[in-house]
């Protein structure tokens, strides 16, 4: 009833790289991946994400790699092979969503190399859309600016709801009440979005009245009150630490020992993304390009439309304050890897752990993939990044699909994170058992 009150503009007519075709994402983080494809749909585009992960995902993932890759590889894979063993799929009409970039990272030959596995396996009409880090993901669709300005609210929205449920199910009266409200309300968000708005306040205030109706929700669940549990700090390669089913429902375990977890946001990756675009425009001396100044400008936009929909929600994350800017971060990570000279992951990984300790956490977990070489850089430089901060504790776990004793390591780790959370030199501001 809510949505028959507004104006709509006529849903436009897909891409026609699109037309007539179905574009299937990859569940890098449910909330997003699902949020993205409703604004896809609000676009024209029959959009959907991949059914969830399974065994049968690793199979197939197995059958077409030979280990050198890295998980999300395997995982991303299998699940589009899948789709392509659902009855009555078309290749010819099936178009897989998988971003691309430059850089150390395995990440930039995903693209072709899933591009020539589908041909060696007799799909070699299917379509891979493959927007680009250079860019900052601006060049997804024709009708770009529209695209990439409701992406970016889709990101910083379902990041939202992600606080919420992380910060409400530790301390859940109901065992998996804070999941079903989460859920409510990713639908919520959902159909919030996929409606084609008449102007981009008519969406905004849409979506404040969305996050607005979900803060409620999680208000009023009902809490238990007890001890605060030890904070710990998520960061990694974003897949692998975003994506459930690849880190083996990591935090959901860490919350079941007694913990509670902060995990690095999706938009923080965007943010990291237009800082490198800068950058190259800097160093290739077209900082004041027409290019340069449309980058900026999507930028300032960006960071306006994250304040709005973060206003309702100041008392919520009072004590959970993300950086001021990714710059903050970069200038934490710089005695370690300077941004000017390293790329990727890493750096934010090293700045976030410092902005953690100095946040009043009581302890930093990396997710990253088997042989990743963002975690394996990290991992070197985490000891120190541990001794020049009053020795919280950071750990890295690597998952492959083949792990086991989860629950003695995360014993282990949570026992030294209550050490420190009883000497740490940096109080917590807030707690959400309070």
């Amino acid at each position: 009833m809510f949505f028959s009150q507004l104006s709509r503009r006529a849903v436009p007519a897909p891409p026609a790289s699109l037309a007539g075709k179905k574009l299937w994402l990859p569940p890098m983080s449910d909330a997003p991946a699902r949020a993205l494809a409703a604004v896809f749909r609000s676009l024209g585009i029959d959009a959907e994400c991949t059914p969830p992960s399974d065994a049968r995902t690793r199979e197939l993932g197995a059958r077409c790699t030979n280990g050198d890759e890295c998980y999300p590889t395997k995982v991303t894979l299998g699940d589009y092979l899948k789709v392509l063993e659902r009855p009555g799929t078309d290749p010819s009409k099936t178009v897989f969503l998988m971003a691309t970039g430059q850089g150390p990272c395995r990440f930039g030959q995903y693209a072709p190399y899933m591009k020539s596995v589908f041909a060696s396996l007799g799909y070699p009409d299917i379509t891979l859309m493959s927007p680009s880090f250079e860019n900052g993901y601006s060049d997804f669709v024709e009708n770009s600016t529209v695209f990439v300005r409701s992406a970016w609210r889709a990101i910083v929205a379902s990041d939202i709801l992600r606080k919420l449920l992380l910060k409400a199910r530790p301390y859940e009266a109901i065992p998996g009440s804070a999941d079903a409200v989460h859920e409510e309300c990713v639908r919520d968000l959902c159909r919030v979005l996929e409606w084609n708005y008449r102007s981009y306040g008519a969406q905004m205030e849409s979506l404040h009245e969305c996050l607005l109706r979900a803060r409620e929700m999680f208000r009023v669940l009902p809490r238990r009150n007890g001890y605060v549990r030890p904070l710990i700090g998520i960061v990694g390669e974003i897949f692998c630490r975003l994506n459930t089913f690849s880190n083996d429902e990591l935090v959901r375990r860490l919350e079941e020992a007694g913990a509670e977890v902060w995990m690095n946001d999706v938009s923080e990756w965007i943010w990291y993304t237009n800082s490198e675009e800068f950058r190259l425009f800097r160093l290739q001396g077209s900082g004041y390009s027409k290019a340069a100044l449309a980058s900026r400008i999507r930028a300032h936009f960006q960071k306006k439309d994250e304040h709005d929909l973060l206003a309702p929600l100041h008392e919520e994350f009072r004590g959970y304050e993300e950086p001021d800017s990714i710059q903050e971060v970069l200038d934490y990570a710089a005695p370690y890897l300077p941004a000017a000279g390293t790329s990727g992951e890493m750096v934010l990984n090293i700045g976030k752990s410092v902005y953690f300790a100095r946040k009043g956490l009581d302890g930093i977990i990396d997710i990253s993939p088997f042989t990743c070489m963002n975690g394996i850089v990290c991992e070197a430089i985490y000891p120190r990044v541990s001794r020049d901060n009053a020795g919280i504790p950071i750990r890295n776990f690597y998952f492959d699909g083949t792990q086991s004793d989860l629950e003695r390591d995360i014993g282990i780790y949570l026992e030294l994170a209550r050490s420190y959370q009883q000497r740490k030199p940096w109080p917590r501001m807030h707690s959400s058992a309070a």
